[in-house]
């Protein structure tokens, strides 16, 4: 089972349950370590078929470390951390997905006030979770408000203003995303993108090509900006799957979690299922002053948590992505094709 399930997402196919096998890959690991350890433990001469069984179980487990080994303290950090020197402008944001029918607002509000970020992107909000995020609205007089009943709603908060915001569809027609630009004390701008992609599933959509076309979208948006960028939200991806690495190759965007931990925020109830699911990605013009994941709100989502040093210098990275090889931009390319394709 550990050798098929390293095996499926190997194959460049959009069917949701093999996608899906992107996701737990740490437990996948484990679960080999697992069997590799009872079979030592059983010290029986292994049988010509059974070391063949063996070896590929090993081979699958190195994949697996390997996929992961990034998002551990035991690699490189992909983003600098911010020296503590006075330079440039500090930003703190969140983002969290509430479940649209967790209806206590009162542990998320107390999460926000503890931790008092300048942007909150909340996702899945309908009506009721925005009339109860306006007690915000006095501390963060900046928002946009898009609060549907689908499970796709948003609503950004700021306390630094937005420049042209504006709600767009960038794939499918009830799945919105938040466009704008944010202006920082003294005046520099830099380019928010706040997203939610449909997730692959048996009751959300049978292929990923519609979330793999949102995140390949927002990419090209972001690479096009002559601004500083952030993407925030629930990806409704991993971090080490083949169209979030994608991602990272088209906009030129970094992963601050690379070097410094996965951050698992879903499934929140949980522990043995966990994946890393809500992101910040964003351009060398920022550092990274703190990561963590927040405490229990009543979702199946954690909150997640980012503070960054906005200080412009070229040497904010000392890992950028590298550039897509023009099989990977043809593979973008078809990537929305599909999608766009299948619009009504």
């Amino acid at each position: 089972m550990v050798d098929v399930s390293t095996l499926l997402p190997l194959i460049r196919a959009k069917d949701w349950w093999i996608r899906w096998f992107d996701f737990p890959r740490l437990q996948i690991l484990i679960a080999g370590v697992v069997l590799v350890g009872l079979q030592l433990l059983e010290g029986v001469r292994l049988s010509r078929f059974r070391a063949v069984l063996f070896a590929t179980l090993l081979l699958a487990i190195g994949y697996q470390a390997y996929r992961i080994l990034p998002y551990t303290p035991l690699s490189a950090k992909q983003v600098k951390s911010a020296t503590r020197d006075g330079r440039g402008v500090d930003i703190r944001i969140i983002t969290a997905n509430v479940l649209m029918h967790n209806r206590d607002a009162a542990k998320y509000l107390k999460v926000l006030a503890e931790t008092n970020p300048d942007i909150i992107l909340t996702t899945e909000a309908d009506q009721w979770w925005n009339d109860k995020l306006a007690i915000l609205d006095p501390s963060y007089p900046y928002q946009v408000k898009y609060p549907l009943n689908n499970t796709y709603g948003m609503v950004l908060h700021s306390k630094f203003p937005l420049l042209e915001a504006s709600v767009k569809f960038l794939i499918e027609p009830a799945v919105p995303s938040i466009h704008t630009g944010i202006q920082l004390p003294g005046g520099q701008v830099f380019y928010f993108f706040g997203v939610h992609p449909r997730p692959p599933g048996p009751t959300e959509s049978e292929e990923t090509s519609e979330r793999d076309a949102e995140l390949i979208v927002t990419a090209k948006l972001s690479k096009q900006k002559n601004l500083p960028v952030i993407v925030l939200g629930d990806l409704n991806d991993v971090a080490w799957s083949r169209t979030t690495a994608l991602f990272q190759k088209i906009s030129g965007l970094l992963d601050p979690r690379i070097g410094r931990g996965m951050f698992n925020t879903f499934h929140a109830d949980y522990f043995l299922i966990r994946f890393p699911l809500d992101h910040i990605f964003h351009s060398a013009h920022f550092k990274v002053i703190e990561m963590r994941r927040l405490r229990h709100i009543g979702s199946d989502h954690f909150p997640f948590f980012a503070a960054l040093n906005f200080a412009p210098q070229e040497d904010a990275f000392p890992q950028p992505p590298p550039a897509p090889e023009p099989e990977e931009k043809k593979e973008a390319e078809e990537t929305v094709e599909d999608a766009v394709e299948k619009k009504p």
